[in-house]
């Protein structure tokens, strides 16, 4: 029952659950960059240089033969790899960005000055009187 307990403190534990969360959004802003590169980013860019489909593009080792199933299509898909290679480009922008604005935002927390300490309460202030009236009683 003791390794029950303690998955369940580790499990709800908030930096567990922050990392999950960064999972889920990370998966989910990947296919946002997908499809950006597929289906917005690189269709000018392959009409721009002649009608190029970048998906389509790869260098054909060893060709099909339609005639018998034996043989099959053994290709390097180098256009599949430059819209990889873009897609990492976009995140690591959008990662850089991210990580500058929060280096930005904690220079500018350090650059503040920190608040004085608040002034005693009412409360406080007569305790600390009484407090001093003692220690100045003779045997106090």
């Amino acid at each position: 029952m003791s390794i029950l307990k303690e998955f369940k403190e580790f499990a709800v534990r908030g930096s567990v659950v922050d990392l999950a969360i960064g999972v889920i959004i990370g998966a989910s802003f990947g296919k946002i960059v997908t499809s950006l590169v597929e289906q917005v980013i690189m269709p000018p860019i392959g009409l721009l240089l002649g009608g190029v489909d970048f998906s389509r593009l790869k260098w054909v080792l060893t060709p099909e033969n339609p005639a018998t199933e034996a043989v099959e299509e053994v290709a390097i898909r180098y256009g599949a790899f430059i819209n990889t290679v873009i897609q990492f480009l976009i995140v690591a922008v959008v990662v850089f960005m991210i990580v500058k604005g929060i280096n930005g935002l904690r220079r500018k927390q350090a650059a503040e000055p920190e608040a004085a300490p608040a002034a005693p309460t009412p409360t406080e202030a007569l305790l600390t009187e009484i407090r001093d009236a003692l220690k100045s009683r003779p045997g106090g």
